[in-house]
């Protein structure tokens, strides 16, 4: 981009070429960081003469060329005579200078060289102008924020024409390295809308500073609307993502299903981390059975590793979903790779809901002698459920006599008990007669 410019800047030499000008004037060099741009007074531009403009043009035709040395050898033969030369020549000269500088990515003299050329006097506006919107944009490479936002206001203070898209996200990225989000808001805003004025489409850089400002002034639902437009614009996979978390943290959980849920039809979501997201977003929806065929399937494709956590999720969602013979393999995954009893409880459970009365028993004395349970008295109360369901009165009072032990269970076991004492004397009276 500047490269472009400073081209630019060359060419104007040969229009310009023996045409004396009123231009405005400006005391010394602009400096960069003043508190107040300043406005360049009226003066005559000498004419460059035919032997100077030769040189410098000879000296662009070598380094063209290629032959960067013999260029700059030209340009220190005119540098000899700088005390010979009008303020013009004088400014053209370093002009070249800070041009061939650029071309060998050396920085800082080539902004020295602009230096040179904004500091002579009687310069044409269009030399001026370009000159220091480059000096800007060399001060951005080299991160000196202040400096560069004191070169675009004294740019802008002495330009007739209104700011361009491209001119208010510099201002936008300058604002934004010092910290003044407010201001780089300002003109990014404005660059958008004239954008759209011209039924031109924001750049997605553009977006991408935009919703950075938000993000840093606190603004999560701004934050959001940038993204929406990310994802309007630039399909992105990692858009879809980010305008999915970005409503969950506005509280828009529909909304946040339904992102994720269209980025995974699309194929955008491949991390584990962003399908177990998507999971969790299904069983907060009351849409369990989707979470676990989703974790089944990622599992199964070695896309999600099955520690316990993942098969922990998986489970929970097959019995919230009321699958409980599909998750009780799952939970057996479980109880083989954990050093506790807590997939064995949940064992017991899958197996009493599914009437499987012996399974339910081996699985809650495994759990009962593994330890680290939710609820033991829970294990004890199926035990007496199971052994009751048996036939085998004595051993399912004695489950929930030792259930009674337990407070959050006591009184359910204690109902059990009872009913369990009654149907077996029920059943002995039945017998004697």
């Amino acid at each position: 981009m500047i490269k472009s410019k400073l081209v630019l800047s060359l060419f104007t030499a040969g229009v310009l070429y023996g045409m004396p000008l009123m231009i405005n004037d400006i005391a010394g060099i602009a400096k960069a960081n003043a508190a107040e741009p300043t406005k360049r007074e009226s003066k005559r531009v000498p004419a460059m003469r035919n032997r100077v403009y030769s040189q410098l043009a000879r000296a662009q035709e070598l380094a063209d060329a290629g032959d960067k040395i013999a260029g700059f050898e030209v340009l220190d033969e005119v540098s000899d005579r700088i005390e010979q030369l009008n303020s013009y020549e004088k400014a053209m000269m370093w002009n070249f200078y800070g041009f061939m500088y650029y071309g060998n990515d050396d920085i800082d003299n080539a902004i020295d060289a602009f230096e040179q050329v904004i500091a002579q006097e009687a310069i044409p506006d269009s030399l001026y102008l370009s000159t220091i919107y480059s000096l800007a944009q060399l001060a951005m490479q080299t991160q000196d924020y202040a400096k560069a936002l004191g070169f675009l206001k004294q740019w802008q203070a002495n330009s007739d024409k209104e700011l361009q898209p491209g001119q208010h996200i510099m201002f936008a990225q300058v604002y934004y390295q010092d910290k003044k989000f407010n201001d780089a808001l300002t003109h990014i805003n404005s660059a958008i809308e004239l954008a759209q004025t011209n039924n031109e489409i924001p750049k997605e850089n553009w977006l991408i500073l935009q919703r950075a400002a938000y993000y840093e002034l606190k603004q999560p639902e701004k934050v959001t609307q940038v993204m929406e437009m990310l994802v309007k614009l630039y399909q992105k996979p990692e858009y879809w993502l980010q305008l999915a978390g970005m409503y969950g943290e506005i509280g828009e959980e529909k909304k946040q299903l339904g992102a994720m849920e269209t980025a995974w039809q699309a194929g955008f979501v491949t991390k584990e981390s962003d399908i177990v997201m998507l999971a969790q977003l299904y069983l907060f929806n009351q849409l369990p059975y989707k979470a676990a065929k989703l974790l089944d399937d990622a599992i199964a494709k070695g896309v999600v590793v099955a520690d316990e956590k993942r098969i922990q999720l998986m489970a929970q969602a097959y019995v919230m979903a009321k699958e409980d013979e599909k998750a009780i393999p799952v939970l057996h995954k479980g109880a083989e790779i954990a050093e506790n009893g807590k997939f064995d409880e949940q064992l017991a459970q899958a197996y009493l809901n599914t009437e499987k009365w012996q399974d339910a028993i081996t699985s809650a004395n495994t759990a009962i002698k593994r330890g680290a349970l939710e609820n033991e008295g829970n294990m004890h109360l199926a035990l007496g459920m199971s052994y009751f369901n048996l036939g085998d009165y004595h051993q399912a009072i004695t489950a929930f006599k030792q259930a009674q032990k337990f407070e959050k269970v006591a009184k359910t076991a204690k109902q059990w008990a009872t009913y369990v004492a009654k149907e077996r004397d029920h059943k002995l009276r039945l017998a004697m007669n």
